[in-house]
């Protein structure tokens, strides 16, 4: 198996993230990013080519070994079938099986064939239809665009009046644009999400440690839904039986029906999950790594990721045996001034040089995200969701101490984090 050489699709922390664990592996020599950030610069070579028939010309000119897909679009738009119709190596989900992440209504109606437990719903294009359904159930009420909308085309209205508007507004284009000309109208799960993960080979599977995303922006779960402040695992709210149950009546049945209908899913199914009474059920499938979740699953790898992740393109996942420390991850993540709602002026990044001299650093790094980087290599913050800050240690309290110690220390302009990230797991 010859690793090194591999190239990473995407520009976030999560694609940093990735780079940090697979550079640890001592076969991989180089590191492509199409298209990276300003600080992956530093770890590998970033690579501005977005269209996906030439990026499989300079993975086939270069010799790559291993091509990992991080964000949904790509695979949305067929990068995985591009690829592997030249015979290239890599990890993701193909186009078709990447629909469950692509289309709500496909994925809802995948889970209604395979009795699969998710709240009850519908999908519709029809205004008529939707205020119907929408008198008929309990408030909260959930509305989501059928199509992707980088995290944020999921509203929890709190009155009839504005579920109406909202499904108004998306079906006429105004919220979401095409992505919201269907929708899907749900009721609204009272429990608490979890996210967990499976890598995939389209046979085999392996679960990772269950994670727990915090959406809302401010602390004390206020404000609006985000793609996530903050993020920790594994999380004590799981159990080895309510596990067993969302392996056996969803993780299961899931990569089973996608085989069955001749979508075999290789890459990550990221399922998010409301747990009601101990009783898991489906809110979404994602068919990637999600972020902030794999910043901090990351650092709990002992075994290889890019071994990992080549297995599981060449259907061999069988082979190896994944190594998880049983250590603690809290990510706390740092945003923009403005985030979510528009964009911000672009500021310096400043890190304290104390980072890298005390025990923090030891036990805690920065993934990267909304960066760019000018000729002298300064870092400056220019997306949304700019900085993960991540600590691990042997329990919650002591990796959630040392991520935000890290948050403290790294300064720019608007900055703005969550205080209280893991805060169900030390109730």
């Amino acid at each position: 198996m010859d690793l090194s050489k591999i190239l990473i699709v995407g520009s976030g922390a999560r694609e940093y993230s990735m780079a940090l664990a697979i550079k640890r592996d001592p076969r991989v020599k180089e590191l492509f990013f199409a298209p990276g950030n300003g600080a992956t610069s530093k770890l590998g070579e970033n690579i501005n080519i977005s269209d996906l028939n030439k990026l499989a010309d300079f993975v086939e000119k270069k010799n790559i070994n291993l091509t990992i897909v991080g964000p949904e679009q790509p695979l949305v738009d067929g990068i995985v079938d591009i690829f592997e119709e030249r015979g290239l190596k890599i990890f993701g989900s193909s186009k078709r099986a990447s629909q469950l992440e692509g289309s709500k209504v496909f994925m809802k109606k995948f889970l209604n064939r395979y009795d699969i437990p998710t709240a009850k719903f519908l999908e519709t294009s029809s205004i008529e239809q939707s205020y119907k359904f929408i008198e008929n159930l309990n408030l909260p009420i959930v509305i989501k665009a059928d199509g992707l909308c980088g995290g944020k085309g999921v509203i929890i209205a709190t009155s009839y009046d504005e579920a109406k508007k909202t499904v108004g507004e998306m079906l006429s284009g105004n919220l979401f644009g095409s992505a919201g000309l269907k929708v899907v109208i749900e009721e609204f799960l009272d429990g608490y999400e979890l996210s967990v993960f499976a890598i995939s080979d389209g046979e085999n599977f392996k679960l990772l440690p269950p994670a727990q995303d915090h959406k809302r922006l401010l602390t004390g779960n206020e404000g609006p839904n985000t793609g996530g402040m903050g993020a920790y695992a594994p999380t004590p709210l799981i159990d080895n039986e309510l596990m067993e149950k969302i392996e056996t009546r969803i993780i299961r049945p899931t990569l089973d029906g996608m085989r069955r209908d001749g979508n075999p899913f290789k890459g990550v199914l990221f399922a998010g999950l409301m747990i009601v009474n101990n009783e898991p059920y489906t809110l979404e499938f994602n068919v990637r790594f999600g972020d902030p979740e794999c910043e901090i699953l990351m650092p709990l790898f002992e075994s290889s990721v890019a071994e990992m992740l080549y297995l599981a393109s060449d259907n061999r996942l069988a082979e190896i045996d994944i190594k998880i420390s049983n250590k603690k991850s809290v990510g706390v993540v740092i945003a923009s001034k403005n985030y979510p709602y528009s964009s911000s002026q672009p500021a310096e990044i400043v890190v304290d040089e104390v980072v890298h001299k005390n025990e923090i650093g030891e036990h805690s790094h920065i993934s990267y995200g909304g960066v760019s980087s000018d000729e002298d290599g300064k870092l400056f913050a220019t997306g949304g969701r700019v900085i993960v800050a991540v600590g691990v240690g042997d329990n919650v309290q002591e990796a959630r101490d040392r991520a935000y110690l890290l948050a403290g220390q790294i300064h720019f302009a608007g900055k703005q984090f969550r205080t209280d990230i893991a805060y169900q797991a030390l109730k």
